[in-house]
């Protein structure tokens, strides 16, 4: 076990300082692992043969169609609607175009299902309103960085259809739901300590919008966000899976892109296709290897050996949870999240479960947990993006994040503790549990 462990965490190490794409340093580590075991030839089959019978899964389906629906409102107009009825919102609180960039993160991360895509549509166009409006430009973009991941939470999240499939079909379902409300209270939170800030700093009140406003900006909601409503309705109401759900919402999005706003053309879904399946490949080719990954682990016994090591630190379930979330804060900052939840969630698995924790709840935390890690330097995916929409460096954005990151952390560990806000919902609306 001690020279698997070895072998495996150093040569993917290894590969990742020296700059190796991340699938490959996966799949490469899971190879080197095997020859321990094994010849070469038993190695590469087995590594093959796990790589395509791990993605032969229904489920996964529902990664390039989310994927495809969330492009195809991108390109869609759909931001733009959110945003203004993001201001009706959160118009008349203080610093009212940072909570407006909250909530507009919040919703149009729930229809992408991407941080990075939130940050960059949102944060493209609040950015230079703020700058209008006298905002520190590193205040603004810290703001749209730290808010970008609640879609990660709130349905439709492919994160969580990654984490259902690692760990053996919990419920795609339950997690959806599941997410919803630690997905708004993380958008509470940051509005609460934006707040605080814009009105230390004395910036403006959004001017009040008239009856006639708010109910156009409303209806022009209405059907962005009816998809939302489309997709848990029929998943709750067992209309339909979530696989089936996400071709729902390829449909639904063409309907408005194409019928309903007109803001594409028919000529514009080639490359909208084309952008997706890249997108997919990489994805899925992170699954694929990260199986592989697993297997070796599972092969040397090396998450039942950390298991028993964590256990054996502590008896004390919080003590044991503390050092699993430390551990995956750290690995948050230097690995983008789809790779972090692929590795260590076969290794954090069996501990949790020793303890008698909820895989529901499990994933949402581990979700909240590395959605943090992808606001962080050096390689958060979300920062880069945002600092780079904001024009701003991201030496810049560091000081003004450290608040939002404390809000984050608190409730991170409100999560981790307090069972009930991951699973009340699931309880109630999908008989979970």
């Amino acid at each position: 076990m001690n020279s698997a462990a070895i072998v495996l965490f150093g040569s993917f190490a290894a590969m990742m300082v020296l700059g190796v794409p991340i699938a490959f340093s996966i799949g490469i580590s899971a190879a080197l692992t095997f020859l321990l075991f094994m010849s070469l030839d038993q190695t590469i089959f087995i590594v093959a043969q796990q790589m395509v019978s791990g993605l032969d899964s229904f489920t996964l389906l529902a990664i390039p169609f989310f994927i495809l629906a969330g492009n195809i409102m991108n390109r869609g107009g759909i931001a733009l609607r959110l945003i203004e009825f993001a201001k009706v919102l959160g118009g008349r609180l203080p610093g009212a175009l940072a909570h407006c960039n909250v909530i507009a993160n919040m919703m149009f991360g729930a229809i992408s299902g991407s941080a990075v895509a939130s940050a960059a549509a949102v944060g493209g166009v609040m950015a230079p309103l703020q700058r209008k409006e006298g905002y520190d430009p590193a205040y603004s973009a810290a703001v749209n960085i730290a808010s970008s991941p609640t879609g990660l939470l709130i349905p439709p999240s492919t994160t969580l259809i990654v984490f259902s499939l690692i760990t053996g079909g919990t419920s795609i379902s339950a997690l959806f739901v599941a997410g919803y409300l630690p997905g708004i209270l993380l958008g509470l939170s940051l509005m609460v300590v934006a707040g605080i800030i814009a009105k230390k700093r004395g910036y403006p009140l959004a001017p009040r919008p008239s009856m006639a406003e708010v109910r156009h900006r409303t209806l022009d909601a209405i059907l962005p966000l009816g998809l939302i409503v489309v997709i848990m309705g029929g998943i709750i109401a067992g209309i339909f899976t979530a696989t089936e759900a996400s071709a729902v919402a390829v449909l639904y999005s063409l309907f408005l892109a194409l019928v309903w706003y007109r803001e594409l053309k028919l000529s514009d879904l080639p490359r909208i296709f084309l952008e997706s399946a890249i997108t997919t490949t990489i994805v899925l080719l992170m699954i694929g290897t990260s199986i592989a990954m697993s297997r070796a682990m599972a092969y040397g016994d090396i998450p039942f050996a950390l298991s028993d090591w964590l256990l054996a630190l502590s008896d004390n379930p919080i003590v044991i949870l503390l050092i699993i979330n430390a551990a995956l804060l750290v690995v948050g900052t230097f690995m983008d999240m789809t790779p972090a939840l692929l590795i260590f969630t076969p290794i954090f698995y069996p501990v949790v479960q020793d303890l008698g924790m909820d895989p529901v709840h499990f994933g949402i935390m581990m979700t909240l947990n590395l959605s943090i890690g992808i606001c962080t330097p050096p390689v958060g995916s979300a920062l880069f993006v945002g600092c780079s929409v904001a024009g701003v460096p991201i030496q810049r954005v560091i000081r003004p994040m450290l608040p939002l990151y404390a809000a984050m952390i608190v409730l991170l560990l409100a999560v981790t503790f307090i069972p009930e806000i991951s699973l009340t919902l699931p309880r109630w609306l999908v008989s979970y549990g």
